[in-house]
């Protein structure tokens, strides 16, 4: 198994030479050869020989996990809809701005090739998918890949994604990233912070009071756009107090049918503030969609809004915790 050595230390680990007056010899930082770092990326050992320097990203979720870690110099640019950076409020504005937007579409082969990307970070149905873009076509053409934890392919079915729950998903890539480009102790602080930033909602949430009951919706009028038990909003809605309607279907995001909401009754629903349909648009829609009329949420009117990037595997996902904790336990508006 490779040793893996970070990029900031790679000067201090450099032996010392003696010369013949006896004299100590330190070889330059800047000279030194980088060393190659292996991680374990979706059950696969993935060596990169040097820390990547034209990153090419793909979502907020993604690209954010980025800046979180501080490393918008390392980036060539990224792809993501328009409505998903144009508010004022959005995090890490200041890294969006100085990081070239390469697409308001979708991230394609091209755009990385013309970016001159030496990695592409995304994920399956974050980017990749079988019809348009596959980490081997960037394989082929030089660039190296690496795939978000939440979107792995789970290796019994080969379509469901999840191989882990969410938070350890978000903590194993803070963790993969810090060895990747050498900041490993900015991951580790990243990581206790929100650690500890979940478990102070976590002890917040009543002991004897009955989880309530919630559902995700993500899109559709036919069927519903949904989590299962391996996205993110699955955690996120545990550790905010509840309990998902769907938290035994075994993958992540995905397609159920209304009928199976009816019969679920969940007490809240969680709008995924996604796409072209705005969240007041979607929240009209189950307040006025016959099927739903006995739904608890939807007599009682509890209804709850978190953003895209709030229930993707993201930075975002403790803050999520949060709002949505407060509104479960009462405390908190709409959002």
């Amino acid at each position: 198994m490779r040793t893996l050595l970070s990029y900031a230390s790679l000067g201090l680990a450099a032996a010392l030479t003696l010369t013949g007056c006896g004299a100590q010899v330190v070889p330059d930082e800047k000279t030194a050869k980088p060393q190659a770092v292996t991680v374990t990326n979706c059950g696969e050992k993935v060596t990169y020989d040097k820390r990547p320097e034209r990153v090419v990203t793909n979502g907020p979720g993604i690209t954010e996990l980025m800046f979180a870690l501080g490393l918008e110099d390392h980036m060539a640019g990224y792809a993501m809809p328009a409505d998903e950076v144009s508010h004022d409020d959005v995090p890490y504005k200041d890294a969006y701005d100085k990081v070239k937007w390469l697409s308001k579409d979708r991230l394609t082969k091209e755009g990385a090739l013309a970016a001159r990307a030496d990695l592409v970070f995304a994920g399956w149905n974050y980017g990749f998918n079988e019809n348009e873009l596959t980490p081997g076509e960037l394989h082929k053409a030089g660039i190296d890949t690496y795939l978000l934890t939440e979107s792995c392919r789970n290796a019994r079915t080969s379509t469901s994604r999840g191989i882990m729950p969410p938070l350890e998903a978000l903590y194993t890539d803070l963790e993969n990233l810090g060895q990747i480009f050498g900041v490993q102790e900015r991951a580790r602080k990243l990581i206790a912070t929100y650690k500890a930033q979940v478990a102070d909602v976590h002890a917040k949430i009543p002991k004897d009071a009955p989880k309530p009951s919630v559902f995700l919706y993500d899109s559709g009028q036919d069927q519903p756009f949904t989590s299962g038990r391996y996205a993110a909003p699955d955690q996120i809605i545990s550790e905010a107090g509840g309990a998902n309607i769907l938290h035994d279907l075994k993958d992540s995001w995905t397609t159920i049918g209304w009928e199976t909401v009816v019969k679920r009754n969940p007490d809240v629903i969680v709008i995924n503030d996604y796409g072209s349909t705005s969240a007041q648009q979607k929240k009209n829609f189950l307040l006025s969609y016959p099927p739903l009329r006995n739904v608890s949420a939807i007599k009682n009117k509890r209804i709850f809004t978190l953003d895209y990037a709030d229930l993707v595997e993201s930075p975002r996902n403790p803050s999520a915790i949060e709002r949505l904790g407060a509104y479960l336990r009462g405390g908190g508006d709409a959002g």
